[in-house]
């Protein structure tokens, strides 16, 4: 998206790039900007970690916090607010990663060929979170060309609306909160998702993402993201509706770090009510 931007004069040398994250792509838009000498603004939700906060600043980055990220109608928004931001300042570029057509190239471009090449052309199933959907877009276009058989399938929070979406091709009558796993889940349909490129979504809750982390912590020692940990409570809960054998290579995309997320997801003094408690 910065490379789009920079190519085709979005932006001038110097300028701010503005963007709507939970944290991680924005920490990715903070390192990126400063190693090519512009600046870097962050619009975060109030439920974004303190780990992923303090990380954006150590990266450059300036950082807002706003009440939810529901999309570019509600004035409280990361996104609305982020877009505003650069409207009204000069040598802004608000990258708009929830509908930017670069979100799905750069996974279609590098992510989907790396996970082709790496399973030596043997890969069944890719399961992803969604969030802007530009991740799980991108990779199965590319899988799917390959191989149609190949099963896509995205994981959202209980709640969220995109799993309705890709089933009934209609949005739920009346909006609600979902659970909050960072970085996943959706009150709006982003244009970055393809909804042709996705075979199925699955809902987990966040308490279920809880446990599974802390039960793959100790298991393994690997600290898993919040969005990670929501795959492999999918698992868990989906296994036998996928019709999982041994001979299926299955690839999870763990987009985060556990280390992001120590205070919600490892700090034994958080229970899972404080956590599910919060609102996106």
């Amino acid at each position: 998206m910065i490379e789009d931007a920079i190519k085709q004069g979005k932006i001038k040398p110097g300028g701010t790039f503005v963007e709507a994250s939970s944290g991680n792509t924005g920490l990715g838009i903070a390192m990126i900007a400063k190693h090519r000498g512009y600046k870097s603004k962050i619009f975060v939700s109030e439920s974004c970690s303190e780990e992923k906060i303090s990380l954006l600043r150590a990266a450059g980055a300036a950082i807002e916090i706003c009440d939810n990220s529901n999309g570019l109608t509600d004035f409280y928004s990361t996104q609305f607010r982020a877009q505003a931001y650069a409207a009204n300042h000069p040598n802004a570029y608000f990258t708009n990663q929830y509908y930017n057509a670069a979100n799905i190239k750069a996974h279609y471009r590098t992510t989907g060929p790396e996970i082709w090449t790496q399973t030596d052309h043997q890969v069944t199933h890719f399961i992803a979170g969604v969030g802007t959907g530009g991740s799980i877009s991108g990779v199965g276009r590319f899988l799917k060309e390959r191989n149609e058989n190949i099963q896509i399938l995205g994981v959202e929070p209980e709640g969220s609306i995109l799993s309705q979406f890709l089933e009934t091709g209609m949005l739920p009558e009346a909006s609600c909160p979902f659970d909050p796993i960072e970085g996943i889940g959706r009150t709006f349909v982003p244009g970055s998702f393809d909804a042709l490129a996705v075979d199925r979504i699955m809902q987990v809750s966040s308490e279920d993402s809880i446990t599974a982390a802390l039960s793959y912590k100790n298991r393994t020692g690997f600290l898993s993201g919040f969005s990670s940990a929501a795959l492999l409570a999918s698992l868990e809960k989906y296994h036998k509706q996928m019709e999982l054998n041994p001979q299926h290579v299955v690839v999870l995309l763990f987009m985060d770090h556990g280390s992001r997320y120590l205070s919600k997801l490892y700090d034994r003094k958080i229970s899972s009510e404080n956590i599910i408690s919060k609102t996106i």
